[in-house]
């Protein structure tokens, strides 16, 4: 029994020293650790830079609103308005011009109305830009991008056209008392990412 007796003291002292072993690794370990979060430890610093957006504006305006308004025409009579095309939005645009003309009975009187568009005041004309029938009066095209005779305005600015309108005096007896309405479309569109 005797040797059983040391037997089980030895084997109680080696299980205390592993025990204070690995207590002793387990604590070397958590100081490391401990240690190595230290080291780790910098001043830093962060900051943001952002962004907004507003898109821009393409405003076309027309006036006068009515450029005629005539009673009691007789062949040979003629007459002028001008008309200033403004651009009071933030982007550079170009328009064109189209025509429409409605007769208010069957005589067409339209047919016999002639235009003439001038780039300009009335009171200081320019270049003809167009010479023809009422009903048919048109510059550039509506068309996406650039067109030939297409009207350039930049920005927050305008562009005078210079109407005149004619009753031929070739124009016959039979059109007493008929009647027309023309209107003038104004179609605009950014010059901007748009050739």
């Amino acid at each position: 029994m005797h040797n059983h007796a040391l037997d089980d003291a030895a084997m109680t002292r080696r299980t205390k020293r592993r025990r204070a072993l690995l207590a002793i690794l387990l604590a070397s370990s958590l100081a490391t650790l401990g240690a190595g979060a230290m080291t780790l430890a910098q001043f830093t610093d962060s900051d943001t830079s952002t962004g907004s957006w507003t898109s821009g504006t393409i405003i076309l305006g027309v006036s006068p609103a009515t450029a005629f308004t005539v009673t009691s025409i007789l062949p040979g009579d003629t007459n002028n308005q001008t008309i200033v095309v403004a651009n009071t939005g933030t982007g550079a645009a170009r328009y064109a011009l189209s025509t429409s003309a409605t007769n208010a009975d069957t005589k067409g009187l339209a047919t016999q109305m002639t235009l003439l568009i001038q780039a300009g005041t009335c009171a200081s004309p320019g270049a003809t830009l167009y010479s023809g029938a009422l009903g048919s009066a048109a510059l550039g095209s509506s068309a996406s991008g650039a067109q030939a005779g297409d009207r350039n305005v930049a920005a927050a600015a305008s562009d005078s056209l210079c109407f005149t309108w004619a009753f031929p005096l070739a124009s016959g007896n039979a059109f007493q008392s008929a009647a027309t309405t023309a209107t003038f479309t104004f179609a605009s569109e950014q010059t901007a990412n748009n050739p």
